[in-house]
């Protein structure tokens, strides 16, 4: 598909939501529905040195521009096609001294490139920039706080002599920046390095349940001829099959949540009452609070779930020092408690589960971290999209851990199973699919060596 090609999509009145985009054809499982480049975009301020600014890969070693010492790239072709977005930023930056925050220098690049382009880039993006919503009058006393110090910051750094703005439209922007932003992960897809604006992409509406999802294609620019260079952009792509007219979603938050606590997130960050139907209905809340066979009481249920709570955090304390030995024996700790008390799918211990299961793995204790992996992805699989990219992810994981604990046939099983959520949510060209379809291959050959010897 053509980048920026909008003929699957038509912008429509989607009542309470707003703005919506829907399906102007009936569109196939794991099909790209549109692409996008970003219309800016920056690297995290703490992974400046590590990232390339232009693709947003990890790189070892990142060559450095010589001019304003803060942006890195990959190597010089990376530098040229990312130098029309930089060169302005580039000279702010040596002006000033020094680089701002990633909010100011997104701010920046967006209005430097709505003075490029008058706010739409393309003949297929479907709205300037500045017309985004900015829910600027909905944020808190802290968060007006934090957006005041920004636009002082933003203030400094943008050159004198260029055309001024009001404080008023600096915070319309940031505004925008704050409720439209969407992270950009590594070529992996498994961290996010950076945060890009994408004006059609804002105008997909959420669903706790959606029938899309979005991956980021971090582009190649490693071609001997740069005709054959394709830029950063993002693929929305189609879960399941979708019907013509029917409205094209996303979830702007992680399913793993019961519905109350996604309403309360979702209006936090992003100001709207989620009324999907998985909200109204409290679809798998049970199972996401759920209690083990033995029929717990509500008392021992909320002492168990309060302790869990209190382990996580020390957990996580433990793991930020490295003390590896700690976060094991608080997991065992925890899992004890829960014991005939919480079922496999309640979100606490689903957490300690996983916890639990990646510490032994990196301890390279892959029999006993399997067990644990594996009623991870049963608990996932009872609660998660069937074509989720996390419970894919999670699939992967686990077959690895079976496959290093020489349970060749489970982790083919589930490296295979992982393979094909992954080619519906990331597609075949992907830097992880290609992983995977490299692991099935391998286990496959081992697994029919094993099967050889055993058969002799």
């Amino acid at each position: 598909m053509t980048v920026g090609n909008m003929e699957n999509t038509q912008l429509f009145d989607a009542g309470k939501k707003g703005r919506g985009l829907k399906a102007t054809r009936e569109i196939s499982t794991g099909e790209v529905v549109f692409s996008e480049p970003s219309f800016a975009a920056v690297v995290f301020d703490s992974l400046a040195m590590q990232v390339c600014h232009s693709c947003f890969r990890h790189q070892a070693k990142l060559h450095r521009c010589a001019q304003c010492r803060f942006a890195y790239y990959c190597d010089r072709t990376c530098q040229t096609a990312c130098w029309d977005e930089h060169k302005t930023e580039c000279g702010a930056i040596r002006k000033l001294g020094q680089a701002p925050n990633e909010n100011v220098r997104l701010a920046a690049r967006v209005l430097w490139r709505l003075h490029k382009d008058t706010g739409i880039a393309s003949d297929s993006q479907l709205i300037s920039v500045d017309q985004l919503q900015d829910h600027v009058a909905d944020l808190t006393q802290e968060e007006h706080r934090q957006l005041s110090a920004d636009v002082k910051s933003f203030l400094e750094f943008w050159s004198h002599g260029r055309r001024q703005h009001s404080t008023d439209y600096i915070s319309h922007i940031f505004g925008i920046i704050k409720c439209n932003g969407f992270l950009l992960t590594d070529q992996r897809g498994l961290q996010a390095v950076g945060v890009g604006l994408f004006p059609n992409l804002c105008l997909v509406n959420h669903d706790c349940w959606p029938n899309c999802t979005i991956i980021l294609n971090n582009g190649n620019q490693s071609a001997l001829s740069s005709a054959l260079h394709s830029q950063r952009r993002i693929e929305l792509r189609a879960l399941g099959k979708i019907s013509e007219g029917e409205e094209l979603t996303v979830s702007y938050v992680d399913f793993l949540n019961v519905s109350a606590d996604r309403q309360k997130k979702l209006k936090e960050t992003y100001y709207f009452e989620c009324s999907c139907e998985h909200c109204s209905k409290h679809i798998k809340d049970d199972l996401m609070t759920a209690t083990a066979d033995s029929k717990p009481s509500a008392d021992k249920v909320k002492e168990v779930a309060d302790f869990s709570k209190k382990c996580l955090e020390k957990i996580e304390k433990a793991r930020v020092d490295g003390d590896y030995q700690e976060v094991l024996k608080l997991c065992r700790e925890c899992l004890q408690k829960q014991k005939d008390v919480l079922a496999d799918t309640h979100l606490l211990k689903l957490q300690i589960l996983s916890v639990t299961s990646e510490v032994l793995s990196y301890q390279r204790f892959f029999t006993e971290a399997a067990e644990y992996a594996r009623r991870m992805v049963e608990g996932y699989t009872k609660l998660y999209h069937p074509s989720n990219a996390q419970l894919g992810l999670a699939m992967m994981r686990a077959g690895v851990i079976h496959w290093h604990g020489g349970q060749i046939e489970v982790g083919h099983g589930l490296i295979c199973k992982a393979y094909r959520i992954l080619m519906v949510t990331h597609g075949p060209n992907h830097a992880i699919t290609k992983d995977l379809e490299a692991m099935r291959t391998q286990t496959e050959v081992e697994l029919k060596v094993f099967k050889q010897k055993q058969s002799m």
